[in-house]
């Protein structure tokens, strides 16, 4: 097969895959929802009256208050999260750059629960989501100049980078903890788990508004993308910018890695582990590897949310202690390759 046919195929079965996670996701819950009637309020609320529709106004509210906000949720975070893992791994020209491993998720989730405390919260979603955003932003840029020097990005330095970024985040957050009074402090410790419980739909809005920009975005860099990843020299010699690239790249990723962390706090590893795999399948074009990251980080998330809710009976666990689960040890065998290669994937 060609690669655009892999990719293509590649996207179609991750797109079932999504399709048919949003289905278990939809009818699975405390509350027993049976696929036709999922089905009939989805075609009543576009107008569409049908025999299946649910009779019972309970399974109508839990399935639009409860159930579809959330899963849009997972599946607009996990894309933004995986499209910003393959535009770091674009910029810095590294697989194991990602924002979780190197700060960036960290950064912006001391940057919502700084909002929290200083009372930007009263401006509704956006004032968390911007505050997010700036930390995200200012870790993404302390990362980006620390770990360059001649012109590339050695993997011991970006790893360094990264911790040193989450330790002063981590630092951060413990001294807004500190300063915080009890309602705050429980906001906060929300970022530090990760969850999806509780989306409403002007969050969603919110994340999908920005998550559709930045992927569409992303999509119209790629080209550039492909010339950086023959090197900075012949990048330059074939027209790119490249440093502006790079810094509308930053921009784009903060902007993703911030509005995600905002409402669901911090999940790790989607970005590194969904565009790696989707390059091996595919290869290094980053237009098919965007798109994919798209459609395989919502799948990823929206699967992970089910799994949350249903591995632990009476009971939900953190999403973000789930994706570091499946992350970690990804993480570790990636780092081993690496090694083995020695350093960097040139």
């Amino acid at each position: 097969m060609s690669v655009r046919s892999r990719a293509l195929a590649l996207i179609l079965l991750l797109a079932g895959v999504l399709v048919g996670g949003i289905v278990l996701s939809a009818i699975t819950g405390q509350l027993a929802i049976t696929p036709t009637e999922v089905a009939g309020s989805l075609l009543r609320a576009i107008g569409i009256d049908t025999a299946w529709a649910p009779t019972d106004p309970i399974i109508e509210s839990t399935l639009w208050v409860v159930r579809f906000p959330r899963i849009v949720m997972a599946l607009v975070v996990g894309a933004a999260l995986a499209v910003a893992g393959a535009v770091m791994q674009a910029i810095f020209g590294n697989p194991l750059a990602e924002p979780g491993v190197v700060g960036v998720s960290s950064g912006a989730a001391l940057g919502a629960a700084t909002a929290i405390v200083l009372g930007a919260s009263v401006l509704g979603g956006a004032g968390v989501a911007l505050f997010a955003f700036l930390g995200g932003l200012v870790a993404t840029l302390l990362v980006y100049a620390v770990s360059r020097a001649g012109g590339r990005t050695e993997v011991v330095t970006l790893l360094l980078t990264g911790i040193a970024v989450n330790a002063i985040a981590q630092a951060g957050i413990a001294f807004v903890l500190f300063v915080a009074d009890t309602a705050s402090r429980e906001q906060i410790v929300f970022w530090q788990l990760g969850s999806l419980g509780g989306s409403l739909w002007s969050q969603v809005v919110i994340v999908a508004s920005v998550t559709v920009i930045g992927v569409l975005l992303s999509f119209a860099l790629a080209r550039r993308y492909d010339l950086l990843s023959l090197g900075e020299r012949n990048a330059r010699h074939l027209g790119v910018n490249v440093e502006q690239l790079r810094l509308v790249s930053i921009v784009l990723v903060a902007l993703l890695t911030g509005v995600a962390v905002a409402f669901t706090g911090i999940i790790a590893f989607v970005g590194l582990v969904v565009p790696h795999i989707i390059r091996m399948i595919i290869g290094p074009a980053h237009r098919g590897l965007i798109l994919a990251s798209a459609v395989g980080g919502g799948a990823l998330l929206v699967l992970a949310d089910l799994m949350t809710r249903t591995l632990v009976s009476g009971a939900e666990l953190p999403i973000g202690m789930l994706t570091s689960l499946v992350g970690g040890p990804f993480f570790f065998w990636l780092l081993y390759r690496q090694r083995r290669r020695s350093g960097g994937w040139a």
